[in-house]
């Protein structure tokens, strides 16, 4: 049967028209894409997922919203990147080795040979030509050329450094890989251990950093909140506290040097390097261990600002610069090693931390800064006061307000060589090093004559050895595997060993971006040309659990790239959106929980389009979305009127061409022509302005209700231009569908008896003129109560409103006679007849 004489009782066969679409699209090599200096470029992105086996609803809600977007600029008139690979290497891959006696790399490229028929199946616009495995040696090769340009910069230092360590797994964990002092994937009590590793200087970064996040206005704000936060920049000074009676001096940073001459005691962050060595020999020191041992196994949270502050004295003291004051030094639970020194100048007067723990172990406290009431008296205090005042208590400094005291009590400390006015960071340098197997190698070799010496470029890649057998208990094999760990020093050709490190996966993420602008490109990591013309991303969406971490990396790391001459892009991501999770009843989809959905099965029984017109109707990106099977329900039955409709005026329409504006339609066709353009403006504006998908899904769905009302109106049959106008309207319907549901919107569309593929198409402007309403309708109130409602022509003046509603049947009915006292007309709204 020729498709374009079909029955009008024709189902939409999701399975049928998907599959065949999907063909002539991979055939048609239809999303392949190249530089083109005669369009405007638009690069759009959505963070690669984890080859972790199965497409989650997660992944289909962002991977629609970004093909949705993709879509829609092509038919705008840009020439758009949409690539997509995997995020491939990380502990996620050696933990299902162990647990199915299978290799990483196997499990690895299974999943993903599995996860890219499902997203194919999805009918996303991705170029697979350019698709890429961050596990492939031929990406991380130019990481490790990095890395190495990186080493002869002054970019990467290796050290020593406190971490936590998991002894079953022989390797480092984070902070948040620590749950209740235990190791995530063992449960074993995690120790604190003092390794070396490997640290990239993002913190020489730190000011650009925070610069440039005031020139990326398409950053939502709490993204950039969270990364100003996390860098933590703060002006204050830099205090040096000398040891009682021994040698040396802790240095502290404080935003608060006003208060110093209320320093009662000292507290160090459990990870402090004095936190033992000030104890040892005292008999504090087994109270002290147990204490690090026990607070070091804690995450930020379980030490954080609400729980109960504690802490262990060191059996040390040492000296306030000011006073003289034989301070008692503490390691206390809430000072993190991470913000200033890790060594806090205690002032319970004026810091509520410091008093609630100065009331736990009795220490002093002196009031030095008062606020207009004058002095509280320790003895009253119930609180901190932590409030600019003025200086009591403080020597030459009393009276002067708090921000005078700052800068003159530094400059007091500096002429004395205890201390000097600066700036500190909360950032940290980025510790990449990993004690587990699959990741990328550190090309770095040790040899005992050179030291430390990176690899050479002509020796690059350093290539993760395929044969290696994971260890039941998941420690790394690579210090094992004598063939693969025994080099030559490549500076003095001594014996010497590779570096068994491998790095943090997070640095394979922090420039992928850039690589698939060129991810065929064999002569360095980035084609100049190429990478030029693509970056930096113009869109790039994903979940808000990234601003800090992946995104702060990105930046910090484009800018390496642009520094060692690899890229000109200042900023990888000129726009941002981060989507909410999907949830069902009421909580995250999770195994655990049992509520997840499986898109296969939804494909499966529904198909692509409706699963991905769901995901975009049902909220708003930046909103959670609620999974409801009746949503799902009404997407289909959406997507099947449109097609029953299309389908109606496709065979009512055949050879008629699409109305396209001008004088003499009937009223019912005008109101169909405006609605039409309406759908054109609103959707346009609610996905340019906002990405609100699912306002703009609303508005074709009206769209197709007015074609519907006016398709089955036997009053217009016969009507010039019906044929016309309905064209006009389910054309406009399909096209605005189609970023959304592709497949139904081509098949449609040929059915509609057009060639080539919507995605081509331009994308349709609204007409203003067609916007004008030819008729309003005018409400009529009687006594103050609506008795008609009249469709008038647009243009009737005040007069031609009180003579319509006074002829109307219901009206004179109403009025029986009576004249009226007095009839108040709202100009193509309302008319009130006041009796």
């Amino acid at each position: 049967m020729n498709q374009n004489t079909a029955s009008l009782e024709e189902r939409y066969d999701a399975s049928l028209v998907e599959a065949r679409w999907q063909g002539r699209w991979q055939e048609a090599g239809l999303f392949k894409v190249e530089m083109d200096p005669k369009r405007p470029k638009y690069y759009l992105l959505e963070m690669f997922p984890y080859p972790s086996g199965r497409i989650h609803m997660g992944h289909m809600r962002v991977y629609s919203i970004g093909d949705a977007l993709a879509r829609m600029k092509r038919m705008k008139g840009f020439n758009v990147l949409h690539p997509m690979g995997w995020d491939a290497f990380g502990m996620p891959a050696e933990n299902a080795a162990i647990a199915h006696n299978t290799h990483p790399a196997k499990w690895t490229y299974e999943n993903i040979d599995y996860m890219r028929g499902q997203l194919k199946r999805l009918g996303f616009s991705y170029d697979w030509e350019r698709e890429f495995a961050t596990c492939d040696a031929s990406y991380y090769r130019w990481e490790q050329l990095v890395f190495t340009r990186m080493w002869e910069k002054g970019l990467v230092y290796r050290k020593q450094a406190l971490v936590n360590w998991c002894e079953p797994c022989k390797t480092v964990l984070a902070n948040e890989q620590v749950e209740n002092g235990a190791c995530w994937r063992c449960s074993t009590p995690v120790q604190q251990k003092r390794l070396h590793g490997y640290f990239f200087k993002i913190t020489q970064y730190a000011d650009e950093l925070l610069e440039w996040l005031d020139k990326l206005p398409g950053w939502p704000e709490r993204v950039t909140v969270q990364q100003r936060n996390w860098i933590g920049k703060s002006f204050g000074a830099e205090i040096d506290f000398p040891l009682w009676e021994r040698e040396g001096h802790i240095k502290v940073f404080t935003t608060r040097a006003d208060t110093l001459f209320g320093a009662t005691f000292m507290s160090l962050a459990p990870e402090h390097p004095l936190a033992l060595e000030l104890s040892a020999g005292t008999g504090q020191e087994q109270a002290v261990k147990e204490f690090v041992d026990r607070v070091g196994r804690q995450s930020h949270a379980e030490r954080g600002d609400e729980k109960q502050k504690e802490g262990v004295f060191t059996g040390a003291y040492c000296q306030n610069p000011m006073t003289g004051r034989k301070m008692p030094i503490f390691v206390a639970n809430f000072v993190l090693m991470e913000y200033g020194t890790g060594a806090v100048m205690a002032v319970p007067t004026h810091d509520q931390r410091d008093f609630e723990f100065a009331a736990v172990y009795g220490l002093d406290l002196v009031e030095v800064i008062v606020g207009p009431d004058g002095a509280n008296g320790v003895e009253n205090m119930t609180q901190a006061f932590i409030e600019y005042g003025r200086l009591i208590n403080s020597g030459a400094f009393d009276g002067l307000s708090s921000q005078d005291a700052k800068r003159a009590i530094a400059q007091d400390l500096e002429k004395r060589g205890l201390g000097k006015e600066t700036v500190n960071y909360r950032l940290r340098d980025w510790g990449i090093s990993r004690q587990r197997y699959w990741g990328a190698p550190i090309p770095m070799i040790h040899c005992d004559k050179c030291g430390l010496v990176p690899v050479p470029e002509k020796d690059l890649p350093v290539v993760l050895p395929l044969d290696a057998v994971i260890p039941p208990t998941g420690g790394s094999p690579l210090p094992g595997m004598v063939d693969w760990l025994n080099v030559d020093c490549p500076a003095c050709g001594a014996p010497a060993r590779r570096e068994t490190d491998t790095m943090d996966t997070f640095v394979e993420s922090s420039w992928y971006f850039a690589r698939y602008a060129c991810p065929d490109y064999d002569q360095g990591p980035l084609e100049p040309a190429r990478t030029d013309y693509w970056m930096p991303v113009d869109q790039y969406v994903g979940g808000i659990e990234h601003a800090v971490l992946h995104l702060l990396y990105s930046r910090f790391y484009t800018k390496v790239l642009r520094d060692l001459g690899m890229v000109k892009a200042d900023e990888p991501f000129l726009n941002l959106l981060t989507q909410g999770m999907v949830i069902k009843d009421g909580a995250k989809m999770s195994k655990s929980k049992g509520n997840v959905v499986d898109p296969d099965d939804m494909i499966a029984r529904y198909g692509a389009d409706t699963v991905r017109t769901f995901s975009l109707f049902a909220a708003p990106p930046e909103r959670d979305l609620e999974w409801s099977d009746q949503g799902v329900e009404g997407a289909s039955r959406f997507l099947q009127r449109l097609w029953r409709v299309g389908l109606a005026v496709a065979a009512q329409a055949a050879g008629v061409p699409a109305y396209g504006g001008g004088a003499g339609l009937p009223p019912e066709l005008a109101e169909l022509y405006r609605k039409t353009h309406e759908a054109i403006k609103r959707y346009s504006e609610d996905v340019d302005e906002r990405f609100q998908f699912n306002t703009a899904i609303a508005q074709v769905m009206e769209l197709v209700n007015a074609i519907s009302l006016a398709e089955q109106n036997a009053e217009l049959a016969g009507q010039p231009q019906r044929e016309a106008v309905l064209r006009a309207a389910v054309e406009t319907a399909v096209v605005l569908i189609s970023p959304i549901a592709p497949h139904l919107a081509d098949e449609l569309w040929q059915r509609l008896g057009h060639q080539g593929h919507l995605i081509d198409h331009p994308w349709p402007v609204h007409d203003p003129a067609a916007l004008l309403k030819q008729e309003k309708t005018v409400v009529v109130q009687v006594g103050g109560k609506v008795r008609a409602r009249l469709n008038l022509p647009a243009e009737a003046g005040e007069e031609a409103i009180k003579a319509a509603a006074l002829a109307d049947d219901k009206v004179v009915g109403f009025l029986a006679g009576r004249a009226p006292k007095k009839i108040i007309v709202v100009q193509g709204k309302l008319v009130n007849i006041v009796l």
